[in-house]
């Protein structure tokens, strides 16, 4: 779609309809929009991950469409009176251009960064990888997925050579024996897919929920391991110690399929059931249970989710469940196998076509000379003139603003302000920027901090692709488009590279050999123009989509990749023959138990952990504007358990501060005998007082970057009360 001004519905007029789906979560549910006398109403329809089913969030997804809170012009922080005041589209692009110009003539290219999002859509996050490198000539690119997918990813990395979420259909779920969900809880955080848990059930299988809480899901569960947060990879290792003591290990797989088990077997000695139980607190009998009913089962499925990956140790601690997975000889056999439960609606697509710092499209590394010059020939420029790795997510914006970082930030389809970690000293970074330009459709908390705010088309407003949690890719389809003065993100960059150009004086010569493709011409500003070049670019990559048309997704439900041939098959299952490693073997990677990245002491006795609540979704930025969601889960709250509330004087719904050594938070208490009592609990999509990310840690993962959001060391304090 370009960035046109059809008027909605006139009354009297015909309908007009899209099938399409849904622009909350991985599920990625079939829905169809209708729009009738200038009204938008979501039905549900049938499609192979939701079968007709939605939840809350999806049934008032068009809400926000017309929403009296919609951005329909851009936004210019004025200089003398700090406010927000509107401008036209040829003023703020011209601001930003000129801003950045001034910027990396003076500091370098570095010295502007972009930071995207895993709800853009593949057309988008490809073009948002391609303007930083190729526009901007920055190594400076990140997205807000880096804080939801990146442990799991890079364990599967490691591990199989490549990184899609669920390597198998969902339905796979539904005939599961055994199912073994590790920090999980998707009967909140995508609703619709507890179908393929009772169909489980109904068949007799047993469902195992690892969980800190007793969450929604974990009360399905036929059997619930509570850990202390912070030990589900000790947990692992005991598995693996049970299977192996109790002759549950697939030989035969281990020794045809996998490398490395040995080193593996030694590191998992020590973590015998006893040991695991006095430092995780899961008692004996529950592990044992787990690990026969995952060892004898005929078809069993391991899933983790952000309770196991969002750690300073997030990547050992999938890699352990993954080496469970290997030992079980699950990977590759039909009905079975490891998989991770994606978070974003396009946490799966957004990860793999360049908007992450070390990556070009079709999940190739940028620093692989190979990779840089097939994409370098695609885009039509030297492969030497593309940027290096740059800095992982929070990484990148601790450096904001600083002597050495980045002076200028462009942000699309996030809200940093909320979803970061240690979010007090990120509001900060963004506020020492000499220029903060964001891309939204309504005035996030990071927005309203911009010098530059760009209204945004929204999902029902733009055709383009998704890839959903089982790597099926998708097309999102409009109904209509953007109101007047409203812009897709694409034409937004296209607008942005023109101005670049023409102030550099003339395009660049292609370097030789190389196709002749300008950034984003005009006439290449409709995202399927866009998806044939990401084709081009990815072919013969890991995540390679070039077997993949539009037409394709219209006529199948989707398309699976790795799909290298229009003609050819797709690939709903991986593994079934080989991995796609160099030797085609898997591989085992010992990893050992760590401590938390910050301990209890006598200031700060409690574990607090994050997470999400049924009605609201990420930094909350569109579900706290829906009245019936706001209703449903109408703010923040600190869960804690009764004898903890008992012991600090505290009632259920009175307010209480929880304090770390990073930053507090404001909320109600909640109490819940269902809780730890040495852990409190906070949903993460509010901000201001209530913030839940001002009080998380900012450790990271050495391998995946991704920061210690699910534990660290807290006090809880009655307000007034110090």
């Amino acid at each position: 779609m370009t960035d046109g001004a059809r008027p909605a519905t006139a009354p009297g007029r015909t309908p007009r309809e899209a099938a399409t789906h849904c622009p909350y979560c991985a599920l990625q549910c079939g829905m169809t929009l209708r729009e009738e006398n200038g009204r938008v109403a979501v039905s549900a329809r049938q499609f192979p991950t939701n079968r007709g089913g939605l939840c809350q969030k999806g049934w008032t997804a068009a809400d926000l469409l017309d929403h009296p809170e919609r951005l329909t012009t851009p936004l210019l922080r004025d200089p003398d009176s700090g406010e927000l005041h509107p401008a036209s589209w040829d003023t703020a692009l011209d601001r930003i251009v000129e801003e950045i110009s001034t910027v990396q003539s003076s500091h370098g290219r570095d010295a502007v960064a972009v930071f995207g999002g895993g709800g853009l859509t593949n057309e988008k996050a490809y073009a948002l990888g391609k303007f930083a490198r190729v526009e901007l000539r920055t190594r400076h690119i990140d997205y807000n997925g880096r804080f939801c997918m990146s442990s799991a990813a890079a364990a599967g990395m490691r591990a199989f050579g490549v990184d899609r979420g669920l390597p198998f259909p969902l339905s796979d779920l539904g005939d599961a024996d055994t199912l073994l969900l590790v920090g999980a809880n998707p009967a909140e955080t995508m609703p619709p897919l507890v179908r393929w848990l009772t169909e489980q059930r109904q068949h007799g299988g047993k469902l195992i929920v690892v969980d800190p809480r007793v969450t929604a899901t974990a009360r399905l569960a036929d059997l619930h391991l509570q850990p202390l947060p912070g030990t589900d990879l000790a947990v692992a290792s005991a598995l693996l110690h049970i299977a192996l003591t109790e002759g549950l290990i697939d030989k035969e797989y281990i020794a045809a399929r996998t490398t490395g088990f040995e080193d593996v077997r030694r590191a998992v000695a020590a973590w015998w059931p006893a040991r695991t139980e006095a430092l995780s607190g899961v008692p004996v009998a529950d592990l044992e249970a787990t690990a026969r009913a995952l060892g004898t089962a005929g078809r069993a499925v391991i899933l983790t989710a952000r309770g196991a990956e969002q750690h300073a140790k997030g990547a050992d601690t999938v890699t352990g469940y993954v080496n469970l997975a290997l030992a079980l000889g699950l990977p590759g056999r039909p009905g079975s196998g490891y998989g991770c439960l994606t978070g974003q609606g396009n946490g799966q697509g957004g990860r793999e076509h360049g908007q992450k710092a070390d990556q070009l499209p079709g999940y190739r590394r940028i620093d692989d000379p190979a990779a840089r010059a097939h994409v370098a020939k695609v885009w039509g420029v030297p492969a030497a003139e593309l940027p290096g790795p740059g800095k992982p997510a929070y990484r990148l914006l601790d450096s904001l603003g600083t002597r050495n970082g980045p002076k200028v930030l462009l942000v699309f389809g996030s809200n940093p302000v909320v979803s970061a970690p240690r979010a007090v000293r990120v509001e900060g970074r963004l506020r020492g920027l000499d220029l903060l330009v964001v891309a939204d459709f309504l005035l996030s908390e990071t927005a309203a901090l911009a010098d530059v705010v760009l209204p945004t088309a929204q999902w029902a407003e733009e055709d383009g692709t998704m890839t959903n949690l089982e790597g099926r890719v998708l097309r999102r389809r409009a109904l209509r488009e953007p109101p007047p003065g409203v812009r897709t993100d694409l034409a937004i960059l296209a607008a942005l590279g023109a101005r670049l150009r023409k102030r550099q004086g003339a395009d660049p010569p292609p370097s030789p050999g190389a196709e002749k493709v300008p950034f984003l011409a005009p006439e290449a500003v409709g995202p399927r123009a866009v998806f044939e070049e990401l084709r081009r670019a990815s072919a013969g990559g890991i995540a390679d989509y070039a077997g993949i048309t539009w037409d394709r997704i219209d006529t199948h439900d989707g398309a699976y990749w790795p799909c290298p041939d229009p003609d050819g098959p797709d690939t709903p299952r991986l593994f079934a023959e080989r991995f796609p490693t160099p030797d085609g073997r898997a591989r085992f990677h010992p990893v050992e138990h760590r401590p938390a990245a910050e301990e209890v002491s006598a200031a700060y006795p409690l574990h607090f952990t994050t997470g999400r609540v049924l009605a609201q979704y990420q930094s909350g930025t569109q579900t706290r504007r829906v009245p019936a969601l706001r209703q449903a889960a109408p703010e923040a709250f600190v869960e804690l358990h009764p004898d903890l509330a008992s012991r600090l004087g505290i009632a259920d719904g009175e307010p209480v501060r929880v304090v770390s050594r990073r930053g507090e938070m404001v909320a109600p208490a909640r109490l819940s005998p269902t809780i730890r009592p040495d852990t409190v609990f906070a949903p993460f999509h509010w901000g201001g007082a209530a913030r839940a990310n001002s009080v998380t840690n900012d450790a990271v993962d050495p391998v995946s970057g991704m920061p210690e959001f699910k534990i660290c060391a807290v006090r809880v304090e009655r307000v007034g009360r110090a």
